[in-house]
């Protein structure tokens, strides 16, 4: 968050970024802690990137969804802008599986007026050199590709 910072900065565009992730979330620890970040932090944009944890557990899709589609209208209702970032996951749980979860985050945004964004690993995903040994965790030098990603969908709504 501290490039999108950078970014929003350099293009004189006066938001401040509040990293409000929790490595390891689930899109349920999101929505138990939104309603608490929207007080403290009266956000005019969210950005709800939540679901890869729910996916590698395979956890049911209808909960991935209407944890989304949650997350998005407690924040429309205090006036924000939701932005949808969308998550991929491995193939192992089946076909089925990923490709309801590929669509869950299609799914929240049209039954919202949530905005939704690229795959935000589309650029780094499949390249060994900017993806950890796990091959689901960014190494540092994605970062920036991942910021541009993220870019493209915030800087019509700035």
């Amino acid at each position: 968050m501290a490039l999108l910072q950078d970014r929003l900065q350099a293009e004189g565009v006066s938001y401040t970024v509040v990293n409000a992730s929790i490595s390891g979330d689930t899109s349920a620890g999101g929505l138990r802690r939104l309603p608490t970040l929207l007080t403290t932090h009266t956000p005019r944009i969210v950005i709800i990137e939540l679901g890869g944890n729910d996916g590698l557990r395979g956890y049911p899709i209808s909960q991935l969804t209407q944890n989304l589609e949650r997350m998005i209208q407690l924040s429309e209702s205090v006036g924000a802008i939701a932005v949808i970032l969308p998550m991929e996951i491995p193939p192992n749980l089946g076909k089925v599986y990923t490709d309801a979860f590929r669509n869950s985050f299609a799914k929240a945004a049209e039954n919202t007026d949530a905005l939704l964004g690229d795959f935000p690993l589309e650029s780094v995903a499949l390249n060994p050199t900017l993806m950890q040994a796990d091959g689901i965790h960014p190494t540092a030098e994605a970062q920036s590709l991942i910021m541009e990603s993220v870019w493209q969908v915030l800087e019509p709504v700035l």
